[in-house]
């Protein structure tokens, strides 16, 4: 019984050690394609929200330690005060043909969503003015949230021009309102907060950098 009991634990224990070894070898070959597959999601996202610019150069990239201004928390370079649940991933800048700056193209991370992160993309013009912005990843309830995608929501951000953008479940009545979604107001006011972020970001890029 007690060499059943050694056999049955090293068998256990080899199988335990190919499969993970089998996991690592998955893995290593599938991290590149996938990060290469992300990469092109985000570019295809920064042109949704800038169909005008002809390039998109890095402004600012997540790991910029110069992102210590007042607008940015000292411990985390990539929050930004007041919007703890939202994080900067990357600010591009959106260039014509003839390398004139015509705004910026914002990536971001909210976690308030009902299902979790939300990451999406924000086109910012040099004078403040948003072109919209394209959804990368959402986990939103099927039918509810996950209406944040369509443009009936989308669509509200938009050439509109704000400091900060508030939900209304009432009906939009000034350029700062964004209708909730029905039934779906915890992400209504995480993509809302996440664009208020944003703005927050291009005011850094305009006036702190």
């Amino acid at each position: 019984m007690k060499n059943t009991i050694i056999k049955d634990t090293i068998i256990l224990t080899l199988i335990t050690l190919i499969a993970g070894g089998v996991l690592g070898l998955v893995y290593e070959i599938t991290k590149d394609p996938i990060a290469k597959q992300q990469e092109l999601a985000k570019q295809e996202a920064y042109k949704a929200v800038f169909e005008d610019a002809d390039t998109f150069e890095v402004c600012v990239e997540a790991e910029d330690a110069d992102l210590a201004a007042s607008y940015w928390k000292p411990n985390s370079a990539n929050t930004i005060q007041g919007f703890e649940a939202q994080t900067v991933n990357e600010i591009m800048e959106a260039k014509d043909a003839s390398g004139e700056t015509l705004g910026y193209a914002i990536n971001l991370t909210t976690s308030e969503g009902y299902g979790g992160d939300i990451t999406f993309s924000m086109g910012v013009q040099a004078d403040g003015t948003l072109n919209g912005i394209s959804i990368l990843t959402i986990s939103e309830t099927a039918g509810l949230g996950m209406n944040a995608t369509k443009d009936e929501f989308k669509g509200q951000f938009k050439e509109k021009q704000a400091d900060a953008f508030e939900v209304t479940k009432t009906g939009a009545s000034k350029e700062n309102e964004i209708n909730a979604i029905s039934g779906a107001t915890i992400t209504s006011n995480a993509v809302t907060q996440g664009v208020n972020c944003g703005l927050k970001a291009f005011e850094y890029i305009k006036e702190g950098k």
